[in-house]
C-alpha cells in the first residue's frame, strides 16, 4: 500500500508540475517517516525512492544506522544545538535553521567532519505562534550571515503553511516563501543563492507545487495516520 501511495503522490506531483507549466524534475518528494518503521523505509528503498525526511535526532540516528547508506536524510524538525553532532557526519540537508547560534553550531560539526552541510532557512511566513522559524523580514539577515561560514551552504527557504481545510488558503503563504526567495537571491549576497523551496504536506503538497516548491514533504499520505505512543 506505501508503494501505491508514493507512486500516485509522486504522480500528482508530476502532473501539477505539468499543469502549470513547470519541469517535473525540479520538485521531489521527500518520504517523511517520522514514527515510522525501518521496515516501511525499506520498501521505498527497494522501489528506488532515496529521499526521506526526519524530525527527531534520535529517530534519524538510529534509522541511519540500520539501513543503507545511499538513502539521503534530511533534518527537517526543530534541530537542538547540543544534537547537531550526532547527525553532521551524514546529513544530506538541514531544513530548519533559523538561529544565527544553529548555523555556528553547523560549521563548527560541519568543519569537524570535514563537510559542507546544506541548509534551508525556516521562515514562518504564517507568523503562527506554536511553530518555530524566523519572521519574512528577519529572513535575509541570517542568509548574509550563513554567506560568511565556509562548512554551511545556504540552499533556499522551508515553511509550514497552517493546516486549514482549504488548501487553497495556503496559496498565499507559499506566494510569500517564493517571493522570499527571490528578494534574497536579487541581493546579491555573497555566496547566498539557493533556489531550494521546501513547502507542501499532505494536505497542500498541489497547491505548493504549483507555487514553486522544490521539496514536498509527505508523511501521512504515504505511510498513514503516526502512532505517537510507541
Amino acid at each position: 500500500m506505501i508503494v501505491e501511495n508514493m507512486n500516485r503522490i509522486k504522480k500528482n506531483i508530476e502532473d501539477s508540475c505539468i499543469a502549470c507549466g513547470r519541469d517535473p524534475k525540479e520538485a521531489m518528494l521527500l518520504a517523511v517517516s517520522k514514527t515510522k518503521p525501518a521496515e516501511m523505509i525499506q520498501t521505498l528503498y527497494n522501489e528506488g525512492h532515496r529521499d526521506f525526511g526526519e524530525n527527531y535526532v534520535q529517530e534519524l540516528r538510529e534509522k541511519e544506522a540500520i539501513l543503507p547508506k545511499d538513502i539521503r536524510w534530511h533534518m527537517i524538525g526543530h534541530l537542538q544545538r547540543n544534537k547537531v553532532k550526532y547527525i553532521a557526519p551524514f546529513v544530506t540537508m538541514i531544513h530548519s535553521v533559523d538561529t544565527e547560534e544553529l548555523a555556528l553550531t553547523i560549521e563548527k560539526e560541519a568543519a569537524k567532519n570535514d563537510r559542507i552541510i546544506p541548509i534551508l532557512l525556516e521562515v514562518n511566513v504564517a507568523g503562527e505562534e506554536t511553530k518555530y522559524g524566523l519572521k519574512p523580514e528577519e529572513t535575509a539577515a541570517l542568509a548574509e550571515f550563513v554567506g560568511t561560514l565556509p562548512h554551511v551552504k545556504y540552499c533556499g527557504l522551508m515553511t509550514s503553511a497552517p493546516f486549514l481545510e482549504d488548501p487553497e488558503d495556503d496559496r498565499i503563504y507559499f506566494r510569500k516563501l517564493k517571493e522570499l526567495s527571490v528578494d534574497i537571491n536579487n541581493k546579491n549576497i555573497d555566496n547566498i543563492n539557493g533556489n531550494v523551496l521546501s513547502m507542501g504536506m499532505s494536505n497542500d503538497y498541489r497547491v505548493a507545487v504549483e507555487e514553486g516548491s522544490t521539496i514536498i514533504r509527505v508523511g501521512t499520505d504515504i505511510f498513514g495516520a503516526r502512532n505517537y505512543n510507541k
